[in-house]
């Protein structure tokens, strides 16, 4: 993206938020004894290897060559995230993809696992980051652990019917077509970010002091009601602070800060006055509907590269809807391990599948830790690359797993809701309310259709997908109520 878009929540009263925020608490903890582990300071910034598939020796005869290809067992150089790519981000991949991997250093290779190929987090339609020439078809990535032997089979769906021939019945198997381009990455997140983008971390051990230091703002842009808002909108001049994810933060945590520090209700509705001083109605201000930030792990916490993404952030103007996704990664991780999945998914997002950042605006794990997904402003309208045709105007909230069969934690689902009760809020959303979003395009919804949905909604919601899975899916009702009721409703 070569633009910025505006956002209705500038961080331009940074001074007036650390005066009302001169004693913020403590971080507060997670509900969960798992600790996250911050970046490590260690100079190992990750890699991919990218490996071709080519076709295989079907067992069953009736399949043509080019319907199964594959990676035969083979030694790689370490890894702990694969998925699947192809060449046009377009086709769709119809079949089943699996791949087997090695625990490093040993003999122990696991047994065959899925990847999810409909992978349908992307930008849409014609956003420039969708048509930018880089991007691919790609599954969902899965996290395998630290492993150094990979095996890899995709066979495509097969359509048998039976025809009546002339010497009996017999089944005649057609398939559709592989996407042509398929390659298997492999990916090391690395232990963390590498010194060029390490920062000292301004009282680290102790409570975050808000600081007066002006993040970027975006230049004015049109209503997004009334213009393509995935364009972008000016070419501002260059500047240092509007291409760091820590100053886009600047208010809310000191310069560098690994995490972004929990506030009570009282201190939220401070920062919601200075973050939003000349825009809240006289009711808002008298009885705002808002809960309590939650702690957020930020992307210097999570190790995040800053020289892989595209340098300058993207706004669009508000935050009118929440979509809940799941990463269908695989929840055989620890929560000590999320920082290093998440900077393997933040690679694979943005080298192997080409988007300009990683897609979600935020990220929740199996131990209720929230995180920060893609840079801008954990405060500010963000424009992610999460639903297809309904990211402007919205945010993505991604729990780290799978959880079409698996039930959710309860850590799970409150960390949504009060992620969700706290962003929503600052934009005046009700969690239980209905909104309208206009549908960018996809396979659900026509571009330019204004489709009412659940500010809380589910990525299956806006397209036809199975994310986030059916068990997580069947919590978002009490999720909705819960999130309400922690703004005050």
């Amino acid at each position: 993206m070569r633009g910025l878009l505006a956002s209705s929540v500038g961080v331009t009263c940074a001074t007036a938020l650390a005066l009302s925020l001169t004693s913020p608490a403590i971080a507060a903890r997670p509900v969960s004894p798992a600790a996250v582990r911050p970046a490590s300071g260690a100079e190992a910034p990750g890699s991919t290897q990218s490996l071709p598939l080519a076709p295989l020796a079907s067992r069953d005869v009736t399949l043509a060559p080019a319907d199964e290809q594959g990676l035969p067992r083979r030694d790689v150089r370490h890894f702990s995230l694969a998925g699947v790519i192809w060449d046009d981000p377009d086709t769709e991949l119809h079949g089943r993809v699996q791949i087997r991997t090695r625990a490093a250093g040993t003999d122990t290779w696991s047994g065959w696992q899925d990847l999810e190929a409909h992978n349908d987090d992307t930008a849409d339609p014609g956003a420039a980051e969708r048509i930018s020439g880089r991007v691919h078809g790609a599954t969902a990535p899965l996290w395998v652990g630290d492993s150094d032997g990979v095996e890899v089979r995709v066979r495509a769906e097969a359509d048998r019917r039976a025809e009546d021939m002339a010497r009996g019945s017999r089944t005649v198997t057609t398939a559709a077509p592989l996407p042509a381009g398929l390659r298997v990455e492999l990916v090391d997140p690395g232990e963390s970010a590498p010194s060029s983008t390490r920062q000292e971390a301004a009282a680290a051990d102790g409570p975050h002091r808000a600081v007066a230091r002006s993040a970027p703002t975006p230049e004015p842009a049109e209503d997004p009601a009334t213009m393509d808002t995935s364009a972008p909108a000016a070419e501002p001049p260059e500047d240092a602070t509007e291409m760091d994810a820590s100053a886009a933060n600047a208010g809310l945590a000191a310069p560098g800060a690994i995490e972004i520090p929990a506030l009570d209700r009282q201190q939220t509705e401070q920062e919601l006055f200075a973050l939003r001083a000349g825009e809240l109605t006289e009711r808002q201000r008298t009885k705002p509907y808002i809960g309590a930030r939650p702690r957020i792990v930020t992307r210097r916490g999570w190790g995040a590269d800053e020289g892989l993404r595209e340098r300058r952030f993207v706004y669009t103007k508000k935050v009118k809807a929440a979509f809940v996704h799941h990463t269908a990664s695989g929840n055989g991780y620890r929560c000590t391990q999320v920082s290093s999945l998440i900077r393997g998914i933040y690679r694979y997002h943005v080298k192997s599948m080409g988007w300009r950042d990683i897609g979600y605006n935020f990220l929740v794990d199996k131990c209720g830790n929230i995180y920060e997904g893609r840079a801008g402003g954990v405060a500010r309208a963000v424009l992610g690359a999460h639903t297809l045709g309904f990211n402007t105007n919205s945010m993505g909230i991604a729990v780290v797993g799978s959880y079409g069969s698996k039930k959710p934690p309860a850590a799970v689902t409150n960390a949504v809701a009060r992620l969700a009760a706290w962003k929503l809020g600052l934009y005046g959303a009700n969690p239980r309310g209905k909104t309208y979003l206009k549908s960018g395009g996809g396979n659900r919804y026509p571009k330019g259709k204004k489709v009412r949905l659940n500010v809380i909604s589910g990525h299956r919601d806006g397209f036809a997908t199975e994310c986030p899975g059916r068990q997580l899916y069947r919590k978002l009702g009490s999720t909705r109520t819960t999130a309400a009721r922690l703004q005050g409703r």
